[in-house]
């Protein structure tokens, strides 16, 4: 039987912290997964799923918080198997526009009134190509009830981004 425990991993960011985790993993007769890390302010952060042998997952969870004494603090849930996804439509979300406080807070609201969930999200700061200013940008998949009406969808976001002063893309 085995486990899946979702990581979360955060610490001063240097060369090796991907190997450490690896090795304790393995050490452990875990399975790497998926995962997504980055370099985020100075910091090496990422989220992660192992499957480990149920007999071991208690052992991996000890190992995986002794870390901390080498920079490295991990954060381990299990991992349910989550009910069927009835009828899901998927979705992709672009946005681009001049970089403001609430961007993320003004569309994932209208996003979660209407069911829809986040199922992975990207965004980044990067300069303009005509001005000096940053431009914010993002990225999402989403999965939405098979019932939604995309065209209300559509209208709700282009209200936001007009409120914004972002160009959001849907598809």
């Amino acid at each position: 039987m085995l486990t899946s425990l979702v990581l979360t991993v955060i610490g001063p960011d240097k060369p090796g912290l991907v190997g450490l985790l690896s090795r304790t993993i393995a050490e452990h007769q875990g399975n790497w997964l998926e995962s997504g890390m980055s370099r985020l302010g100075g910091k090496f952060a990422g989220i992660l799923i192992t499957q480990v042998p149920s007999d071991q997952a208690e052992a991996l969870i000890s190992a995986l918080e002794a870390l901390q004494t080498q920079g490295l603090r991990v954060t381990a849930e299990r991992s349910e198997d989550a009910p069927p996804v009835s009828e899901m439509q998927p979705m992709t979300l672009e946005l681009v526009g001049h970089d403001k406080p609430g961007i993320v807070r003004e569309i994932s609201q209208a996003l979660a009134a209407r069911h829809i969930n986040v199922e992975r999200l990207s965004t980044e700061l990067t300069s303009g190509s005509m001005s000096a200013e940053e431009l914010f940008k993002a990225e999402a998949e989403l999965l939405a009830p098979a019932d939604l009406d995309p065209d209300e969808l559509q209208q709700a976001l282009e209200a936001i981004a007009g409120d914004l002063m972002v160009d959001i893309t849907l598809r």
